[in-house]
């Protein structure tokens, strides 16, 4: 499919490119992580502290300067409120670049100094609203069980539970940041977690330190939030930073929801789940002017193989991937607003699955022909 199809397809190196014939059936015998390994350069997977400071000083910097040339034209011009709306879409994307390289830190794709990657990450992420310590946690957790229906963190097709048409879906449809916000809070229904409580299970325990000082830290932005509105309002605080973070808000909802929702891209049960398939069930998506922007993080498939390859080496790495494995590719380059909106529906409407479902795909028509149960 070209611009505008919701097919993966490979891209071969004359830049055409060909549909896979059927995108849920994989190859008799999938390679293992160490054949794919072998195929990618040992370099993608070593992170350079050097590097990876160099992005986030980067940008940092654009951050500031984006603040800074709004606070002029604000002030400058009689009617400078009206570019309001292009900062806080450009903001907004600068604070998902942000997020994505505090995401590396959780991974320990950062570098290879834990203590550094904890702090970097706290830094980036408190910024901007997100709990580090227990978001890296699920976070991971969500990696350990990509595409599991029953051990999956978010967006997994539910078991038992029906589709009604609601106020709640119409409301994250077009604004779509809520539901970030709803996931920190309560999780994603029926395995819920809250990520302002250390005390959760997966917390507790080994993790209750690290998890402390994060949300320590998150209430120390919240204090300097509150005396940055007292001293200059809140409505300021509210153009100059909170809409912004709902931008990036908004970004993390659609981008982890394409990441894994698709037509034909297979959802396992935990008894025909393995690591492999479950990584693999992972689409790569271009996004356009901001790809580079958001550090490649579309470029999906690779960092769901392989959490060690820093986001600077995803684009070489899946070169690589694509060359050796043409058959496992999975790509969409749809554009994202338009794909979030077809599969948001979609999504809605199919994910409820029958509890005996074994293998789970979308389709375009809502018949699940393909679906495998257990008498099947």
């Amino acid at each position: 499919m070209g611009k505008g199809g919701h097919n993966t397809f490979i891209k071969s190196n004359d830049n055409q490119q060909s549909d896979l014939t059927s995108l849920s059936t994989l190859p008799h015998r999938l390679p293992t992580l160490s054949e794919i390994k072998l195929k990618i350069p040992s370099h993608c997977f070593r992170p350079t502290v050097r590097q990876s400071i160099s992005y986030v000083i980067k940008d940092i910097i654009y951050v500031i300067l984006t603040f800074i040339v709004m606070y002029q034209i604000q002030n400058i011009f009689k009617y400078g409120f009206l570019f309001f709306p292009i900062y806080w879409c450009i903001q907004g994307t600068l604070y998902t670049s942000l997020f994505v390289l505090g995401h590396d830190c959780g991974h320990g794709s950062f570098s290879s100094y834990q203590l550094l990657n904890d702090i970097i990450g706290t830094i980036l992420h408190t910024w901007i609203l997100a709990p580090y310590y227990t978001w890296k946690l699920t976070h991971n957790k969500h990696h350990k069980n990509t595409c599991n229906i029953d051990k999956d963190e978010i967006f997994y097709p539910q078991r038992g539970i029906y589709y009604e048409p609601s106020l709640l879906d119409d409301i994250l449809f077009w604004f779509p940041g809520i539901g970030w916000f709803y996931y920190l809070i309560n999780g994603y229904a029926p395995r819920t977690i809250n990520h302002f409580n250390p005390f959760e299970s997966l917390f507790y325990n080994r993790h209750f330190v690290g998890a402390c000082s994060s949300l320590g830290t998150y209430l120390g932005m919240c204090y300097l939030m509150y005396l940055y509105a007292s001293s200059f309002g809140f409505i300021n605080l509210l153009v100059y930073h909170l809409i912004p973070v709902f931008i990036f808000a908004c970004y993390m909802v659609i981008i982890t929801m394409l990441h894994h929702t698709e037509i034909d891209i297979p959802w396992y049960a935990d008894s025909e789940w393995n690591n492999v398939k479950g990584q693999l069930s992972t689409i790569d998506r271009n996004y356009g002017y901001v790809h580079s922007v958001l550090h490649s993080i579309g470029t999906h498939q690779i960092h769901h193989l392989f959490t060690k390859v820093p986001h600077y080496h995803l684009e070489e790495a899946t070169i690589h991937f694509r060359k050796a494995f043409p058959d496992l590719v999975r790509c969409n380059d749809e554009s994202i607003l338009f794909a979030f909106s077809r599969m948001f529906k979609i999504f809605l409407q199919q994910r409820s699955i029958e509890d005996d479902v074994r293998v789970f795909t979308y389709t375009e028509d809502g018949n699940h022909n393909n679906n495998q149960k257990k008498n099947s």
